[in-house]
């Protein structure tokens, strides 16, 4: 009988995986629409117009630190209680929830990294309609206006936001059901107590609606609603699975107006553009952490991730909205210029037509409270310094992490691991970390290594060591239900796991066939997965291993929508409430078992495809299940870009695609876009022919090969990005109008990106391609062709003739970018040597860098133990100075060459260092590109020294 029961749940898992992952294409009607999604379809039904809400002006309460006042449907009598706060940083916080909900709402805990400090409100004014309260500087204000309820937020004559001013403020309350035993003793006795107050209220009272306002009772308990039951309230069908709401109807909803605006951005993660879309004609953006194989482009369906921060941008300002819930969430985008010409607007603009562009943005939440932040910039970085100070920056990760991975599902056993590696020795292809998936391990149990194919696996990560190479394993949150597991048996014996609506253990499919899913959402627990990671429970586990969260949505095969019952129970919550959260506690618990294991000392390397606000605290994440097409090469930039804008930098996408065969140019093209993209991994499907670079013929893998190089030369540029990342929370790959904030050509653009400030990037992503259009932006600046050295002006839409070998990347006249040329088989073995200074002259001919160096790999950068220099040039002189000079660490490296475009012939050139006489440099000068190259000077990289060109 059990080799019977073991053969069928391999049947079942056989065709699970064949249908979801077989047809090589996404199942929509896997997928609930906001139609099918009955909270989303009730919202989505309201139309704006008058709100029922209005302030009770006689309830507020003001101290230095927040206002608090009762708002009141009038339609159902039902109370919430507003709260705002003025925060540091320019920042406005709006929470909204019931005064008396018949239990608490779930308050989303642990993303934002503390409470976030206040700033005094005052009192401007206040009548019968409203009160003004002063935001402090620049005459900012918010006006709170009472009936109806909407609240403004004004800098001198100018709205910047509006709430609620489409009337679109939705709270649904909690309540018994009508059908139980329990509301109809409530509703009985209630009624009752209507009569006999009627009795004694005959004689008619002028006071009494007042008096009744002010005190009111348990509302949850005595309100009928004023809206009739609809289906969807209190259970719910999709497909074959129940949810059985047994809170009823409970979804939050707010609208907010964003005058002057015509460009919104975030809310990833959706396969779109990076610009959003409009979607009145369609169905909202949607946030809900789903498996999705194979994903569709171009559409709003939710995907692996959710982070709930939209940006709003115009040549003006940039704000940002941070709504803090992480139940299932929608977003609807309408616009008053959505769908004009260019030739309509300029019409507009002829015939003088007065009405201002105007984006509105509704967000529906499913259960929750509404704690939204307010984000009034005015520019982009004070925006992400802004989303920074309150959920943290990205995690500053150890400098082999920004190097090449090398993955596949499944390298087969420890010899196929060892012939990999040394093939990229053989063909001389640098790489850092070789990532094994989950056939490494015994039967699908995580922590464990498949007893015959990886035997030995410490001698494994030894011989990758020895290389100073690293090996990631995956270890994903659905466990095998398996007495003679010591993961399972150890969290169901202290009481782990997740439960089912019954109080039972949840199970569900996933690749091992029948798993239990640990509740993260719980500290005891993340505390004891963190301990697992240590050596001596994580057997075979070495210094040089690092881990892969896969699955963590969590994925659930035989669930709705391939995830978890919403009506499963963490402890006083259900599913439905948190389930945005999961991937980021995961993801969270697991970084904190690397950094535990190490003692504190080494940095933790961790990727996760779910996600939420803060996730960027822990590590790293990926586009998750591409295919091998263009137009998935093409949809990774916007991808990465809305991720990075919203705080989450270490991003990258497969490449070569996860699905189906890239063909050779592809292939090429898509090495030479993730070589400038953050996170750097090919990774590909169990059905897929091998890919390794060396496959595809000498020529295709000398052009691979050169892709690879670029990324270790600019590795110094790299880590120095992700370490301001760290420090500022400014996402390292941007988009153009980050920077050119007041350049409408650049707010739409996103085939093209900023690494930092000072590389343009425009990757070729089409088949066949020729020539791309790059646009250079900057009126009054120039742009240097890294390869050529081509001088281009900004301002301009430059077209680029290509080949195979091209990759389109310019240098910002005006910068300083530190590279190490001498490419060695990782980033490791390069730790100690020389670095090439390439000095861009901007028109004015000045320059400005940084160089930051620290041992690559601990927390000691945190005990000041680093070198941060800033390199600058003008008036012929070029120097490094000391930007930290607290700090203590020094280096082998030096500076072996400095490359200057833009420059004219000098007639001598001379070095000056501390405590050494004046040295004349050798230097060559190429008149034709008025390139000027000194070659060894040889200074020390973390000393004091000015060159002079004489």
């Amino acid at each position: 009988m059990a080799a019977f029961t073991e053969r069928m749940a391999l049947f079942l898992m056989f065709w699970l995986v064949v249908s979801l992952s077989g047809t090589w294409a996404v199942d929509r009607a896997n997928f609930k629409t906001c139609d099918q999604s009955s909270f989303c379809k009730r919202q989505r039904a309201m139309k704006p117009g008058e709100s029922p809400y209005r302030a009770l002006l006689e309830t507020m309460e003001l101290t230095n630190t927040r206002l608090t006042l009762q708002l009141i449907n009038d339609n159902n009598k039902v109370r919430l209680l507003l709260e705002l706060y003025r925060l540091q940083g320019n920042i406005t916080r709006v929470k909204i929830n019931e005064l008396k909900p018949l239990k608490p709402r779930y308050e989303v805990p642990d993303v934002l990294i503390r409470e976030p400090p206040t700033e005094p409100l005052s009192l401007l004014s206040q009548d019968e309609n409203g009160v003004v309260l002063s935001l402090g500087a620049e005459s900012q204000r918010v006006i709170l206006s009472a009936r109806p309820f909407r609240l403004d937020i004004m800098e001198g004559r100018n709205v910047l936001m509006s709430l609620n001013s489409r009337g679109l403020l939705a709270f649904e309350h909690l309540r018994m059901r009508k059908d139980t035993f329990s509301y109809k003793v409530t509703s009985t006795v209630a009624s009752v107590w209507d009569n006999i107050k009627s009795v004694f209220s005959s004689q008619a009272d002028p006071e009494a609606e007042k008096k009744e306002e002010a005190e009111p009772a348990n509302q949850a308990e005595t309100v009928e609603d004023a809206g009739k039951e609809e289906d969807g309230m209190w259970e719910e069908m999709f497909k074959s699975h129940s949810d059985s709401k047994p809170n009823g109807p409970s979804a939050v909803s707010l609208d907010f107006s964003l005058p002057g605006v015509e460009h919104v951005y975030g809310i990833p993660e959706h396969a779109d553009s990076l610009r959003l879309k409009t979607t009145d004609n369609g169905d909202p953006y949607r946030l809900y952490n789903l498996d999705v194989f194979q994903y569709e482009l171009y559409n709003p369906m939710a995907l692996y991730g959710s982070v709930p921060v939209m940006l709003a941008h115009s040549a003006q300002r940039t704000t940002g909205i941070f709504w803090l819930n992480a139940a299932e969430t929608w977003v609807d985008i309408s616009s008053n210029t959505a769908g004009k010409t260019v030739f309509g607007k300029m019409l507009d603009y002829v015939q003088g037509s007065s009405e201002t562009p105007q984006t509105d943005v509704r967000w529906i939440s499913e259960s929750g409270i509404i704690d939204v932040f307010i984000m009034l910039g005015p520019t982009p970085k004070d925006v992400f310094s802004q989303y920074a100070s309150l959920t943290g920056t990205q995690a500053f990760p150890p400098i082999a992490a920004l190097a090449y991975h090398q993955c596949r599902w499944n390298y087969n056993d420890q010899e196929d691991v060892q012939a990999v590696d040394a093939g990229f020795d053989e063909h001389d292809i640098p790489y850092d970390f070789i990532w094994l998936d989950i056939e490494h391990t015994d039967g699908k149990r995580y922590f464990t290594w498949e007893p015959h194919k990886f035997a030995t696996p410490k001698e494994m990560l030894q011989n990758l060591l020895d290389k100073k190479r690293k090996m990631v394993a995956i270890v994903d949150p659905h466990i095998k239900i398996d007495s003679n597991y010591k993961i399972h048996n150890e969290i169901r014996s202290l009481g782990f796991y997740i439960k089912n609506k019954d109080g039972g253990d949840y199970e569900g499919w996933c690749w091992p066939g029948s798993a239990g899913y640990p509740d993260f959402t719980r500290e005891d627990m993340r505390a004891w997965w963190a301990s697992m990671f240590a050596y001596d429970q994580y057997e075979g586990s070495m210094e040089n291993l690092y881990t892969w969260n896969d699955m963590n949505e969590p994925s659930v095969f035989n669930g709705p929508e391939v995830t978890m019952h919403k009506d499963a129970v963490h402890g006083a919550w259900e599913h439905r409430d948190v389930h945005n959260l999961y991937g980021l506690y995961v993801h969270m618990a697991t970084a904190e078992g690397l950094i535990q294991r190490s003692g504190g000392v080494e940095r933790p390397f961790v990727l996760t495809r779910a996600f939420f606000a803060g996730s960027q605290r822990y590590g790293a994440v990926w586009t998750g299940d591409n295919s091998a097409e263009w137009d998935h090469l093409k949809i990774s930039i916007p991808m990465c870009l809305s991720l990075g804008v919203v705080g989450i930098s270490f991003c990258g996408a497969d490449v070569g695609g996860f699905f189906k065969s890239p063909s050779p140019e592809l292939l090429v093209r898509w090495y030479q876009t993730g070589a400038y993209q953050p996170f750097f991994r090919a990774h590909a499907h169990l059905d897929t022919p091998r890919r390794e670079p060396w496959l595809f013929g000498p020529e295709n893998m000398a052009l691979i090969r050169e892709a690879v190089r670029q990324r270790y030369t600019l590795l110094p540029y790299w880590y120095q990005q992700f370490y301001h990342a760290y420090k500022t929370g400014q996402p390292v790959m941007r988009p153009l109008w980050v920077e050119y904030p007041q350049d409408p050509a650049t707010f739409a653009l996103d085939d093209e990106f900023l690494i930092g400030r000072d590389l343009l990037v425009h990757p070729v992503t089409e088949e066949g391609s020729r020539g791309v259009t790059a646009y250079l932006p900057g009126k009054d600046e120039v742009w240097f062709d890294v390869h050529t050295f081509q001088k281009h002006n900004g301002a301009q839409n430059l077209y680029i003739p290509v080949t195979m070998s091209s990759i389109p990347v310019f240098q910002r006249g005006g910068s300083i970018i530190s590279r190490k040329l001498r490419v060695r088989r990782s980033s490791t073995c390069m730790e100690h040597d020389p670095y090439t200074l390439y000095v861009a002259l901007s028109p004015q001919r000045t320059a400005e860098g940084e160089l930051y160096i620290d041992d690559g790999h601990t927390f000691n950068y945190e005990k000041k133990e680093f070198i941060h220099r800033r390199l600058s040039f003008s008036n012929n002189v070029l120097s490094s100075v000391n930007l930290s000079p607290e700090s203590q660490f020094s280096t082998l490296s030096w500076i072996e060459r400095i490359v200057i475009l833009g420059a004219s012939k000098p007639k001598k050139v001379t070095l000056k260092t501390a405590g050494a006489e004046d040295t004349q440099l050798e230097y060559d000068f190429d008149a034709s590109m008025s390139v000027l190259t000194l070659r060894k000077p040889g200074m020390n990289a973390g000393v004091d020294w000015t060159v002079t060109l004489g």
